[in-house]
């Protein structure tokens, strides 16, 4: 199997480093579209992009809910040496991931514009805002697809051929995004039909693995399972809860921040979501990276190693978690220079200070989402769904209620900091009572 190499630790690394790099990949292609619409189109019109953004995010969540779930499945019956089984699982998930998306679809095409109003969309921006998402939903099923062929590639034994595919479509992204928005002027439509062509022809790419015979996971005839669409929804749950929390969280804080400070701060949130984006998806990264690992010993019956696995991802969490934090400080100034114009000073200063604010955050979100992986990596649905919630929705609703009560519009930026410290409380305990229930 390629799921065991030289030694533990460097199966860590040769899971994690890949899945590091495609988060990073998957989340600057919204961060390309981004820095396109504003150069080539407007900052209002990056607004809009930003206003959109938890339906891409609602995209990648449903595509990691059923990845994740299948994977963590299929890596378990891989460890058990059930490999008829492991395919069967990796066959109605593709086809319920198509089932899925087709649905969606046509949902946000008939109701383009009540979506973009409970998005936030004003008058100023729900053109921009409709453009965008109905464009992006007609290619759904290949968002959704390469997001899932992604992980399960990863669980198949090839994180390192993952990582090539997806690095392709972001190159492939940015090529495109300048073809469309800068030289053929197509503004919003243009930079979502870019990014919607350049997943089509990533799912090309993961086709050619899973139809070669290399592969372990090829579509067989199976019989189809209620029982087994619940368990890897159950399982995935908590995960995609946490790739949703991002848009979860820009949809609150777009609201909060229409309803305290103004239409003109949207710009500035949306070029510390970019960057925050980034640090959650980092961890998440981790998270997914030991996925495949952990399963695989928790179905093999070996706790010692996927108790030492969660241990290198969080070291390996708090060194990234710091470093982050120091870095994004000081490329904060620069960042903001390129999506805000010069003669928007007072804009450029005020959305610097903002990012100083939020950055606390990067520092305590690791230790949430990684643990939460590991709670789904061997099947403990209940305690990831706790953390995903916690962290995702209801701490973050908590904490800007809590601070735009005392503090008006400046207490939004500390919600972020405030949300994880809470979250951290709960996972701290969550974690101690399954040490306690281990030893």
């Amino acid at each position: 199997m390629k799921l065991e190499g030289k030694s533990l630790k460097h199966d860590f690394f040769r899971f994690i480093i890949p899945s590091l790099i495609a988060q990073w990949v998957f989340t600057l292609y919204t961060m390309i579209d981004g820095l396109f619409v504003a150069r080539g189109v407007s900052e209002l019109a990056l607004s809009g992009v930003n206003i959109a953004m938890p339906f891409v995010t609602l995209l990648f969540s449903v595509a990691l809910m059923f990845a994740v779930g299948s994977s963590t499945v299929i890596a378990i019956l891989l460890g058990k040496k059930k490999e008829t089984q492991a395919k069967e699982v990796f066959t109605q998930n593709i086809l319920t991931v198509i089932l899925v998306s087709a649905l969606i679809t046509a949902a946000v095409l008939w109701k383009s514009e009540e979506i973009a109003l409970f998005l936030g969309a004003t008058k100023l921006t729900i053109e921009y805002v409709r453009t965008y998402i109905t464009t992006i939903a007609c290619f759904s099923v290949f968002f959704i697809s390469s997001y899932s062929l992604e992980v399960l590639i990863k669980t198949d034994g090839y994180p390192m051929l993952a990582t090539v595919i997806v690095t392709a479509g972001a190159v492939l992204n940015c090529i495109l995004d300048y073809l469309f928005v800068i030289a053929f002027h197509k503004g919003v439509w243009g930079a979502a039909f870019a990014t919607g062509l350049s997943q089509f022809i990533v799912v090309l790419l993961y086709l050619t693995h899973f139809c070669s015979k290399r592969t372990h996971m090829k579509l067989v005839r199976f019989s189809p399972s209620l029982s087994l669409t619940w368990r890897t929804m159950k399982i995935g749950l908590s995960s995609g809860i946490t790739e949703f929390s991002a848009g979860i969280v820009i949809f609150l804080f777009n609201h909060a921040i229409l309803t305290y400070l103004g239409e003109e701060f949207i710009v500035s949130y949306t070029i510390v979501t970019y960057v925050s984006t980034i640090i959650v998806m980092s961890m998440a990264g981790i998270a997914q990276g030991i996925q495949p690992l952990v399963s695989y010993y928790y179905g093999k019956g070996i706790p010692g190693k996927y108790h030492r696995l969660l241990k290198y991802a969080l070291t390996f969490g708090t060194v990234f978690s710091i470093a982050a934090f120091l870095i994004s400080r000081g490329i904060a100034a620069p960042l903001v220079s390129l999506f805000i114009s010069p003669e928007l000073s007072e804009l450029r200063g005020a959305s610097v200070r903002i990012f100083d604010t939020v950055s606390y955050s990067f520092l305590l979100c690791g230790f949430n989402v990684i643990i939460g992986g590991y709670f789904t990596a061997i099947e403990s649905p209940k305690s990831a769904m706790a953390i995903s919630l916690g962290r995702g929705f209801l701490f973050v609703a908590l904490s800007l209620q809590i601070l735009t009560a005392l503090f008006g519009g400046s207490g939004i930026w500390w919600a972020a900091t405030m949300a994880e410290g809470l979250c951290l409380l709960l996972t701290a305990a969550l974690f101690l009572y399954y040490s306690r229930k281990e030893s």
